[in-house]
């Protein structure tokens, strides 16, 4: 197939002729205006507020290329053009987009012209195209001004937190984030290879259809091969589609598995036509949604290869606010973090992308396993006929297109369109028109999945109690998904998510700030007040930064400067979230599943993430690497305060044997044995390794423990009856010496003569810490392992902190 790949240096302009530059394709406008100097860095200081006029420019981006033979039948191959453009060769229109989430492929021969050829991409402003949209609807589809300060995305078919969002820039980028080729057509194309499984006894069948596109009669041969098997087929086209099928029988597989539960076995799947060759990643696996009824309502639990997986992770959101700044490298070093702080699974949420075809190989490759939304977030949608087709046929595309992923476990309509309905005054008051207005829209995407994909699981919303069924799935916990937002949004206390016992959390979560070493990239020391204009810009969460601030005034005594805000809002954070998913986890099997809200932030913000922009570790991510640790213990709270559970739970599949050290911990840090425990747990299972009365532990002291576990994995923690601020903490004399490993890390070895409770380690140098966040009693010692994400030369500048001396005035 002669290809043209058109991606590369274009020059970009304003519809007014006001502004010029050049910009690379694939990428965005605000970054190619950036990288020119018209405009500063948006992610800088306040300039989100100064550059705001970019999105209401229509843009033209232009570039020329050769074409030697303009004979026969030539198509333009692109993806993800974002968002309402129409694209000129030779100044004659060749498409109208308007859907990001598309793949278009328009006949361009009789525009092509023998040498040189121009090529011109007119992008509509999005804010000018959503509110003439808006107003040719039948009636008013409202969206969330709080999420979104700039109106009417919901109009539009792009990814939705571009309008802004809780914890996003707004900015409405544009440009063209996939390729862009032309591509000349001999004989036929590959349109789609979708794969489904059949498993039996023991065995697999492998179902391969293969979907082309013809623009005249001919044979072609058609081979696939998967490992070393490979086959020929000739396959007769005509204009239009042909489908050919093959089935490649397997019998003795080896099966894929999530991470943690079994190895990520993968088999190469490669389909061939003259001047074109597709290439997928086959994991061979069985997945299931359990739903069946039970005594409190119905289980909600993901089944693969037989076996019930208990999900521990978090949710994905795009990895950057503006494309021109991603790239596989970074997205893989996000992913790579989950993975290492003992997560299987990823929620794909329904404001963002449908991401690239790398992410889902990645996490395919990782164990991974994917809950995918479709792009559907918190607003209300059109459901008028053009609407819809154009969603049909985005779920076609995308279906096809990732169906064959073994990472991808389930596909969810949307995320909270069933709350929304209460959001509105307009659907408050007529509830009914926009219920039929979102089934429609919900009956489009299901029915497309199953035309695209029978086989797919499919759930209908996120948060739902089950089919058809449109409670309150934010607070009714007996079936179904749960987001649980009301320690947050309702300023609750963290005991109150043992008030709840969900069957699967998909969200929930506490703010905190981002580090201190990422804040400094977008504010000046003038701004270093949560109160700043600076500050407060980089908070997105209406009422988030006295949130952070209350909470905190009633769990410790207040920080003594700004950087020690930022500390302790981690910490209290990372206590947040460990509180729920320690209770939920010991549930099992009534809960199968804990997906935080979020793994990761698009831009440096105040934010619900565990991971700060740039992907370094905030302390969540460090408890939540033993929090979410498959064997684990936690210390449960009886709801009258009287006694501690002590909880073990095994997601392994054989039984494990732990020895469970219990001990007191005084203010002054020195520790005495109170109880070794000696306690097994089967199977996919949590119990109750013992019961501590609170009256056990001395007003002065904590409670902590270590444990060992037969199959190698261990780990430690505490546990404080009352509140923190309620300790009278001492100075913990901590100390610290660095020196160099030899192959470019630092060692730190940090010492303390008192009790140190959430010592963290912190350089302005980007790299990974072996462990951080962790307690050290009296005369203990940890060594840590600094590992920068790039040579490092000589030893970076260690900060230290602790909880007493964050709150101490000394």
């Amino acid at each position: 197939m002669s290809m043209i790949d058109l991606s590369g240096s274009w020059r970009l302009a304003s519809a007014d002729g006001a502004h010029h530059a050049d910009i690379v394709i694939p990428g965005d406008v605000h970054t190619a205006l950036k990288d020119a100097g018209i405009i500063d860095d948006p992610y800088f200081g306040r300039n989100e507020e100064a550059v705001q006029w970019v999105a209401h420019e229509d843009w033209t981006i232009e570039r020329r290329f050769i074409v030697d033979d303009p004979d026969g039948s030539w198509y333009l191959d692109v993806t993800y053009l974002d968002t309402v453009a129409i694209v000129l060769i030779n100044d004659i229109p060749v498409l109208s987009a308007d859907n990001c989430f598309r793949r278009y492929r328009p006949d361009v021969s009789s525009a092509l012209q023998a040498g040189e050829n121009t090529i011109r991409i007119r992008f509509h402003s999005s804010i000018a195209e959503g509110a003439a949209r808006q107003a040719r609807q039948p009636f008013h589809v409202p969206y969330q001004k709080g999420n979104s300060p700039i109106p009417n995305g919901n109009m539009l078919r792009k990814p939705q937190c571009h309008f802004g969002w809780d914890w996003n820039i707004a900015l409405a980028p544009l440009g063209i984030y996939g390729e862009i080729a032309l591509r000349k057509l001999e004989t036929a194309r590959i349109e789609h290879v979708v794969t489904n499984q059949r498993h039996v006894d023991g065995a697999v069948d492998l179902h391969v259809t293969v979907t082309l596109h013809a623009e005249e009669t001919g044979i072609l041969p058609v081979h696939l091969s998967l490992g070393d098997e490979r086959v020929r087929l000739d396959c007769g086209v005509r204009a239009g589609e042909a489908v050919i099928t093959h089935i490649f029988h397997i019998e003795e597989p080896k099966l894929w598995w999530p991470v943690g539960s079994g190895e990520q076995a993968l088999y190469r799947l490669e389909v061939e036509i003259p001047f074109q060759t597709v290439v997928h990643q086959i994991g061979l696996r069985t997945v299931e949604l359990l739903t069946d009824p039970d005594e409190a309502g119905s289980r909600f639990a993901f089944r693969i290869n037989g076996r019930d997986i208990f999900c521990r992770g978090a949710n994905w959101i795009p990895a950057d606010a503006l494309f021109s700044r991603t790239s596989p490298e970074k997205t893989r070093d996000l992913l790579l973090s989950a993975v290492d702080a003992n997560m299987n699974m990823i929620r794909v949420w329904g404001g963002g992308f449908y991401e690239h075809d790398w992410f889902y190989d990645l996490c395919d490759q990782l164990g991974l396993m994917v809950w995918q939304d479709f792009q559907f977030a918190c607003n209300l949608y059109p459901s008028t006929p053009d609407f819809l087709e154009n969603v049909e046929a985005e779920v076609d595309y995308q279906v096809r297109r990732l169906i064959s992923h073994p990472s991808i476990v389930l596909w969810c309509g949307d995320n909270e369109l069933v709350g929304a309905l209460n959001w509105f005054e307009e659907s408050r008051a007529n509830r009914d028109r926009y219920l039929v207005s979102y089934d429609r829209l919900n009956r489009t995407v299901e029915q497309a999945l199953k035309k695209a994909a029978p086989e797919a699981v499919w759930w209908p919303s996120s948060p739902a109690s089950g089919y058809l069924d449109y409670g309150d799935a934010w607070h009714a916990d007996g079936s179904g998904d749960m987001h649980y937002w009301s320690v947050w949004h309702e300023n609750k206390p963290f005991d109150d998510y043992r008030s709840v016992r969900p069957r699967f959390c998909s969200e929930f979560g506490f703010q905190s700030y981002t580090s201190l070493p990422v804040i400094e990239t977008y504010a000046g020391r003038k701004d270093m007040n949560i109160a700043s204009p600076v500050m407060e810009l980089h908070q997105k969460n209406a009422g988030g930064n006295e949130r952070i601030a209350g909470t905190m005034f009633r769990n410790f005594r207040f920080p003594k400067d700004f950087a020690n805000f930022v500390y302790l809002s981690q910490v209290q954070q990372g206590i947040a979230i460990r509180t729920a998913v320690d209770y939920w986890r010991s549930l099992k099997p009534h809960c199968m599943g804990t997906l935080y809200w979020q793994l990761n932030d698009t831009w440096p913000v105040a934010s619900w993430s565990s991971l700060d922009y740039g992907g370094s570790w905030k302390v969540l991510h460090y408890l939540a690497r033993r929090f979410f640790q498959p064997v684990a213990v936690s210390a449960i709270p009886s709801g009258d305060g009287r006694d501690i559970r002590i909880s073990l739970v095994n997601d392994t599949p054989a039984d494990v044997t732990a020895t469970i050290d219990l001990s007191l911990l005084t203010l002054k840090g020195g520790r005495s044995p109170l109880r070794r425990i000696e306690a097994v747990c089967s199977p996919d299972a949590a119990v109750t390794a013992a019961v501590v009365p609170v009256s056990s532990v001395p007003k002065d002291c904590i409670l902590a423990w270590n444990f060992t576990a037969s199959n190698g994995m261990g780990g430690e923690g505490h546990h404080v009856p009352g509140t923190y601020k309620a300790l009278e903490l001492e100075p913990p004399g901590l100390e610290f010496s660095v020196s160099p490993t030899g192959d470019g890390g630092f060692d730190i070895l940090v010492r303390a003569g008192g009790l140190a409770l959430f010592v963290m380690i912190e350089s302005a140098t980007p790299g990974r810490y072996s462990d951080n966040a962790f307690d050290l009693a009296a005369g203990e010692s940890r060594r840590i392992t600094f590992t920068p994400a790039a040579p490092a030369g000589a030893a970076p500048k260690f900060r230290i902190y602790d909880l007493h001396s964050c709150q101490s005035p000394d």
